[in-house]
């Protein structure tokens, strides 16, 4: 009975030592999980990149806050911030490739329908007189060529049927050419020369026909007006073509060229589209209102487009030159400066400056900052950006950063001291870290120095360390003032020599003398050994030991 307990109690105590271990394995194994998932640093209003907190929680316009994780990479340049896959799809992050294609333009402007102006006649008499009959009575009329459109009476008219009939009446052939090419300078018609000719008896008034078919625009005078020949009539114009004027910004001007496609629309005919091209752009701009003016030619069979009517026009228009664009979404324009968000992969972003080139209504060119394939923001971007511009240098890739020593130990003594200025001056050795020769120059003296142990004649090593303008002493080892411990392995520069040849009066209050009679005592802290026997190799040739706060001497 009493083995049966025992085995019983042994198998309940197994038991639970066993389920306490897989208890404490499955503990470990999910910490272990847990703690490799990245940690967030903060969290941060969504609006207010200043608004943070260790916890999370709602930001004060009621948004809950956006956690910002450290980076992973030490590659990632100053300014990127890591966000989880939950919270770019909570965003609504979406981004678009940059890519290298010819920048389509649309410029949508207004415009003005007129005649065309290379066919469009203007009607002037050659002679001072009345209008005796106006055959054409508003403008917009029809006319055809050869239709009557006006008669006059002038004198002029008169007296040169009465020197044509002369001519006649002598017989003289030159005086009858002369005659009838004047009367056909003064705008008679032919028609009525040859009638002249034949009935001999002068018109009081002439007749002069439409010299082409179209409609009469510009209708100034009536009936029993006294025109000179300097006033304008009327014109007559034909519709089967039409210009139309169009004005666009001074920034878009450059945008346009000769023969791009133009498409019109007019709000009296709803749903119809007209195609056009450019047909001339004018080399001044407007002075009131500082815009270029542009010429585009329509075909007009059906004579729908009227002069003077109002028009909305869209000029096409596509580069020659392919270039690096992006949707224009993606841009965020501060006024002094223009930045895109960069999709890095991995949930990495960052704020990024570029140059713009020509902007349309859906895509930018960009001159500099992207490179093509290059993925960018178009959604979210504002958030983004007003986190990753708190640190961020706006460039595309930070350049691996020169190494560059900022200070250097050298050798040297002091040849002279300035206690007021704080400045020594020193001859010293050749400086390979920063590769300069040997030379005496003068330094300023950190306030970490003492500068009473700075005596001219001193020999030291010293640390130099470049400052905005010049350069300062920032630490000291004196060669010839050692305490009593002294590790002669600080002694930099050069290997030892062999003792017979080793010029002990550098250690100070000893005497030169032979090494076989040199007197070891001299050393402070050191016993009194045979010179066959001293380890030389104390004396200094190696670097200064960083953890002494000493650099290197090269």
């Amino acid at each position: 009975m009493n083995r049966f307990s025992s085995t019983l109690i042994a198998i309940a105590i197994g038991a639970g030592m066993g389920a306490l271990g897989y208890h404490t394995y499955q503990v470990s194994n999910r910490a272990l999980v847990e703690t490799s998932e990245p940690q967030p640093l903060y969290w941060v209003a969504p609006m207010d990149p200043n608004y943070r907190r260790d916890q999370p929680g709602k930001s004060p316009m009621g948004m809950d806050l956006v956690p910002v994780y450290e980076s992973n990479s030490e590659k990632d340049s100053p300014g990127t911030v890591t966000i989880s896959p939950e919270v770019e799809n909570n965003l609504g992050v979406r981004v678009a490739t940059a890519e290298i294609k010819p920048l389509h333009s649309q410029i949508d402007t207004v415009a003005y329908v007129g005649f065309n102006e290379d066919a469009l006649v203007n009607v002037h008499t050659r002679v001072e007189g009345w209008l005796e009959t106006l055959y054409v009575k508003v403008e917009g009329e029809r006319v055809s060529k050869g239709d009557p459109l006006y008669s006059i009476y002038s004198p002029a008219l008169v007296n040169a049927q009465e020197e044509l009939l002369l001519a006649l009446d002598h017989n003289n052939t030159a005086l009858i050419h002369s005659a009838k090419e004047r009367l056909r300078a003064l705008q008679v018609p032919e028609k009525q020369i040859q009638e002249l000719e034949k009935k001999r008896t002068v018109s009081r008034t002439v007749t002069v026909y439409a010299p082409r078919s179209g409609v009469i625009a510009n209708l100034n005078v009536r009936e029993g007006f006294f025109v000179t020949p300097g006033k304008t009539i009327f014109s007559v114009g034909p519709l089967d073509e039409i210009w139309v004027t169009a004005e666009v910004f001074e920034r878009q001007a450059t945008l346009v060229s000769v023969g791009d496609r133009v498409t019109m629309t007019l709000e009296y005919l709803p749903g119809k589209t007209w195609e056009g091209k450019v047909d001339y752009i004018y080399p001044t701009l407007d002075q009131r209102n500082r815009t270029a003016r542009v010429r585009l030619r329509f075909a007009n069979p059906d004579e729908l487009l009227k002069p003077n009517m109002f028009a909305q026009v869209t000029i096409h228009s596509d580069a020659s030159e392919a270039s690096l664009v992006v949707p224009r979404e993606a841009v965020i324009r501060s006024g002094k400066q223009d930045r895109v968000v960069l999709a890095k992969g991995e949930g990495k972003f960052k704020s990024v400056e570029v140059t713009l080139g020509q902007i349309n209504d859906r895509e930018v060119e960009i001159l500099d900052g992207l490179t093509d394939q290059d993925r960018v923001v178009i959604s979210a971007q504002f958030l983004l950006d007003s986190e990753s511009s708190i640190s961020s240098d706006f460039l595309r890739m930070t350049a691996p950063e020169e190494i560059v020593t900022q200070s250097a130990w050298a050798e040297g003594s002091i040849t002279a001291t300035s206690p007021d200025t704080r400045t020594v001056t020193i001859a010293h050795k050749p400086v390979e870290a920063w590769d300069w020769p040997a030379m005496t120059m003068d330094f300023d003296v950190a306030d970490s120095v003492e500068f009473e142990q700075l005596q001219p004649g001193t020999a030291l090593h010293f640390e130099i360390t470049e400052k905005e303008v010049g350069y300062a002493i920032t630490d000291i080892h004196i060669m010839d003032s050692q305490p009593d411990d002294m590790d002669h392995n600080q002694h930099q520069g050069g290997d030892s020599p062999p003792n017979n040849t080793m010029d002990h009066s550098q250690h100070q209050g000893m005497d030169s003398a032979p090494n076989n009679a040199m007197d070891h005592s001299q050393h402070q802290g050191m016993n009194s050994a045979p010179n066959n026997a001293m380890d030389h190799n104390r004396h200094q040739d190696k670097k200064p030991s960083p953890q002494q706060g000493q650099g290197e001497i090269e």
